[in-house]
């Protein structure tokens, strides 16, 4: 008799979703996780010395978790929504103008009144097509003919925004929907983050992100999570321990075996646990190694995170909004589309761009609860900068501490360029006096969180479906979660339709698991 039913290899989000899944299905489920905490890249933690701020250090927001995974499981997960869509300083003027989305949008002040009518009428074709795709992330695969069906069945503008989306390159569409350089990088960014790609690459990669940024919910919007990334893996966590499943933190696995063998380390001890199926909660890299398998190659990451906690927020150029406002939502910086296509081919060139496209979440606004009572009555804030077009190959090149120190130093610069004083000036600092700044590079994302290459979808992302001629014959094929053992499963975001904190892959595993 095997020891488990289900031994899931990995504590991340994914993993604490299947292990929900399957121990309330009446399965045996022990999950195995390298860390002494779960989580993976949902976690918070506090992160200066002195300073009572819980920061989610990786994962930052949520869109794409399926409220039917919150309710199946019975976990509690309260979002918050953000008031503003996004705000960008127009860097022509650097930053004495800008453009506000939201209740009160100003496309005028940036020169691009006839834009807002191009840009609004974009989003909805998209949400023609981002409604009917939604509900089937859940739903065994379609063939990409079943699923053109289903969304030329939609009607007319769902039928075009599959041209657009998923035919075609994405920069395309966008440069025929508007016609400010502004205006088109704000819709360009959802199809980079976190893709090195061309807005105009034949191979798509950029379109694929495009389409998992707007396909949340069916309608896109990325929310807050209350508490932080922290408190979304705590409501995992509880729910799958209160189902039955055994969590043991501290175990790095060794190896695992074809037949559901895996082999652990856990202190000074190694170990031997059998299951009836294995689901692999990690990259498609790191389970090749740990079945002594040819390394499959790993599309490179291409970001930086920098978090801050400051004492207040900065001062703007752009007298027409306040602070509170243009933080509201997604701080875009040096993201017109001309300056993206231009850091892609810097970046892409070896080096790092100059300036370099970023953009800003401001967590506390949304939800103080992650700052004391005391940070919050002084006004500080925290900060997420995200850098775009920072490959994983000028990591591998440069020592890691070297690099990382550029990186933060481009990403301030760039910050800088749009304020009206340097961010640096407001900066909290921690009880040793230092710099409460702390950067994320792909070379960390490696090494902390096994991530290959600082790719945070665990390879390229794909179509939520598959080509006509794919195999769909075994449950695990038919949830896109198939490897080349029948016992062992992906579960993570290297699983079709995985990616961003989302519990899909997680679901989708423990369907294919169930024979469902």
């Amino acid at each position: 008799m095997r020891d488990f039913d289900v031994v899931i290899v990995g504590g991340g989000h994914n993993g604490l979703v299947a292990a929900a899944y399957l121990a309330r299905a009446g399965r045996r489920v022990r999950v195995l996780e390298k860390l002494d905490h779960v989580g993976g890249a949902a976690v918070s933690a506090y992160t200066f010395d002195g300073v009572d701020a819980r920061l989610s250090r990786y994962s930052y927001l949520v869109s794409l978790l399926p409220r039917r995974i919150v309710d199946d499981i019975g976990a509690r997960i309260p979002l918050a929504r953000r008031t503003y869509s996004s705000y960008t300083p127009n860097p022509a003027d650097g930053g004495r103008t800008g453009l506000l989305i939201g209740p009160r949008s100003t496309f005028g002040a940036v020169g691009a009144e006839a834009d807002e009518a191009g840009f609004i009428e974009f989003y909805r074709r998209c949400r023609a097509l981002t409604t009917r795709m939604w509900p089937t992330m859940l739903e065994p695969l379609r063939t990409r003919a079943q699923m053109s069906s289903m969304v030329n069945d939609a009607g007319a503008d769902a039928k075009r925004a599959w041209r657009s989306l998923v035919d075609r390159p994405i920069g395309e569409a966008i440069t025929e929907a508007v016609e400010s350089d502004l205006v088109r990088g704000v819709m360009a960014t959802d199809a980079l983050i976190g893709t090195f790609a061309h807005t105009g690459d034949d191979k798509l990669l950029q379109s694929v992100c495009f389409l998992y940024h707007l396909i949340g919910g069916g309608s896109g919007d990325w929310d807050v999570p209350v508490g932080g990334m922290g408190a979304v893996t705590a409501a995992l966590s509880a729910a799958a321990t209160h189902a039955g499943a055994e969590m043991l933190t501290g175990a790095e696995v060794l190896g695992i075996d074809p037949d559901g063998q895996v082999c652990y380390r856990r202190g000074d001890e190694e170990h031997s646990v059998s299951g009836e199926q294995v689901l692999a909660n990690v990259g498609p890299a790191v389970l090749a190694r740990l079945l002594g398998e040819d390394d499959p190659g790993v599309t490179q990451g291409a970001q930086v995170k920098v978090n801050l906690v400051l004492r207040r927020l900065p001062r703007l150029r752009d007298d027409s909004v306040t602070a509170a406002q243009a933080f509201g939502g997604t701080f875009h910086i040096n993201e017109t589309h001309s300056q993206l296509d231009d850091a892609y081919r810097r970046a892409a060139a070896g080096s790092v761009p100059d300036p370099l496209p970023c953009e800003i979440y401001c967590h506390s606004l949304t939800d103080p609860t992650i700052l004391s009572e005391t940070l919050r009555v002084s006004g500080a804030q925290t900060l997420t900068v995200f850098g775009l077009h920072t490959p994983h190959s000028l990591v591998s090149g440069a020592p890691p501490d070297a690099l990382r120190d550029t990186l933060t130093s481009a990403a301030l610069a760039s910050l800088n360029s749009v304020l009206a004083e340097p961010i640096q000036d407001v900066v909290l600092k921690d009880r040793a006096g230092r710099p409460c700044i702390e950067t994320k590079t792909t070379w960390d994302l490696e090494r902390t969180l096994g991530m290959t290459r600082g790719n945070i979808f665990h390879g390229a992302l794909q179509w939520p479906f598959v080509d006509d001629d794919a195999p769909l014959r075994t449950p695990a094929q038919r949830w896109g979660v198939a490897t080349a053992h029948d016992r062992i499963l992906l579960c993570g975001s290297g699983s079709r339709r995985g990616g961003a904190v989302s519990g899909i892959g997680g679901h989708n595993a423990a369907m294919a698991a169930l024979g469902r």
